[in-house]
């Protein structure tokens, strides 16, 4: 679980960690067999951005829910395809820093029992809200529709 705000307080307090970005491509070229081929970037070169890094730390929850639940394109099918979009970003955001020491890759495992418990009674709660909600709602509008009703008939009464 992550520290609500954390970004926007680091951002405010230090905006020059905040640092443009130039992703250097991948070279494409033709083999002897005419087949185009992908030369991945040289990580061992100077980074574009006119920065070295030392150490990149990856909170690897920020990448595997993208790349699985992924905004204006579908979830990918399998766990393989899943995999190599996990493999793709986390080798983008690796060759975007191209950190010299340490990469440090941080991954959570299952949620505990009780998290889990928790996150249930709260989606069945929310849900019995709702349900009492839409009950609520109906009745108001019967008891609407009597009032009005009524008012109608004693309208009729006076004429």
């Amino acid at each position: 679980m992550g520290v609500p705000a954390l970004f926007r307080w680091l951002s405010k307090k230090y905006p020059k960690i905040i640092y443009p970005v130039v992703e250097e491509e991948d070279t494409k070229i033709l083999a002897e067999n005419g087949e185009q081929v992908t030369v991945p970037v040289n990580m061992a070169s100077t980074n574009p951005n006119g920065m070295e890094f030392d150490n990149l730390y990856l909170d690897m929850n920020g990448i595997v829910h993208p790349c699985t639940h992924p905004e204006g394109k579908p979830a990918p099918e399998t766990e393989e395809e899943m995999m190599l979009e996990i493999f793709q970003y986390t080798e983008r955001v690796v060759n975007m820093v191209r950190p010299r020491k340490l990469l440090f890759m941080a991954i959570d495992g299952v949620a505990p029992r009780a998290k889990m418990n928790q996150q249930r009674s709260r989606r069945f709660r929310s849900s019995q809200e709702a349900k009492e909600k839409e009950e609520a709602r109906k009745e108001s509008v019967l008891l609407w529709e009597g009032m009005s009703l009524r008012n109608q008939l004693k309208d009729v009464r006076l004429i």
